[in-house]
């Protein structure tokens, strides 16, 4: 069962808008990560679900967050079908996220009171997402659409949230670009995790990108 509900995700995601992105298929270097970027102060992880026995990681993950970081709402991402959901909704996910909009991933999610974030590419998307219960969309891929379609969205949906993923930076020439279009959080992979960093060099990352984005809050 989940540790935190739908509106604490929302929330924390909110308050500190930096979601890693990450997939390891070890278990112990995975929960490092965890750790590095809970030091950092992120408060949500998504954990892909994209390779084999990916769940089983996910398991250990939530297991480690619940010890060593208690205030870590763990999520999977990669998610494009129900059966995968209900599965890692079962292991404690915190929230769904997908890279498109399944109406019954919703559903599951729903009944379980679970934040799903589904992929958006359209107004129409983010729209027929909305009105199946998902506070927040996912505008995937970032770095193809764009700030401006953010910017073009709210315009006429201004009640909208939206995580941008794909091509997302720690730089302040991307972070700028993306706050200053209206996003609620950003979703960040790999360069938020450059080959052969440290924990303490990723915490330092983490803790860059979150100082810097509440300065462009202000």
């Amino acid at each position: 069962m989940a540790r935190f509900d739908k509106l604490t995700v929302l929330t924390k995601m909110g308050a500190a808008p930096v979601v890693p992105v990450f997939y390891h298929s070890d278990a112990a270097y995975a929960c490092s990560i965890v750790k590095a970027c809970y030091d950092g102060g992120i408060r949500t992880f998504e954990f892909t679900n994209r390779g084999d026995c990916a769940h089983e990681v996910f398991a250990e993950i939530v297991k480690f967050a619940a010890r060593e970081c208690p205030e870590m709402a763990v999520g999977v991402g990669s998610v494009v079908e129900p059966a995968t959901a209900a599965l890692y909704i079962q292991l404690g996910a915190c929230f769904v996220v997908g890279p498109l909009f399944n109406p019954d991933v919703a559903k599951i999610c729903n009944r379980r009171g679970i934040l799903y974030t589904p992929g958006c590419g359209s107004v129409s998307e983010a729209g027929f997402a909305q009105e199946a219960g998902c506070d927040l969309c996912k505008v995937f891929p970032g770095d193809v659409l764009g700030p401006q379609f953010v910017k073009g969205i709210l315009a006429p949906m201004p009640w909208s949230k939206f995580m941008v993923t794909g091509g997302v930076e720690p730089s302040r020439e991307n972070l700028s670009a993306w706050f200053n279009a209206g996003v609620y959080c950003v979703g960040m992979g790999s360069k938020l995790f450059p080959k052969n960093a440290t924990p303490a060099e990723i915490s330092d990352k983490c803790r860059n990108a979150l100082e810097f984005i509440e300065t462009l809050r202000k």
